[in-house]
């Protein structure tokens, strides 16, 4: 399921994949260009999950 997830990423143009050419074992992935727009949501939704977190807690 991830290799499927990091497949559409990569073809959607949001992750780059590098691989050592020394070693096939060896993977790196990481946000394009394109993908570094996406930051700001990355952002805004990590300050929401805490925020949940937050009022969940609370009512425990």
């Amino acid at each position: 399921m991830l290799a499927l997830q990091l497949h559409e990423l990569i073809a959607d143009g949001i992750v780059l994949k590098h691989t050592d050419p020394g070693n096939n074992l060896v993977t790196d992935y990481q946000l394009s260009a394109f993908g570094e727009t996406l930051t700001p949501v990355i952002a805004a939704m990590e300050t929401w999950g805490n925020q949940y977190n937050a009022v969940m807690s609370a009512h425990k």
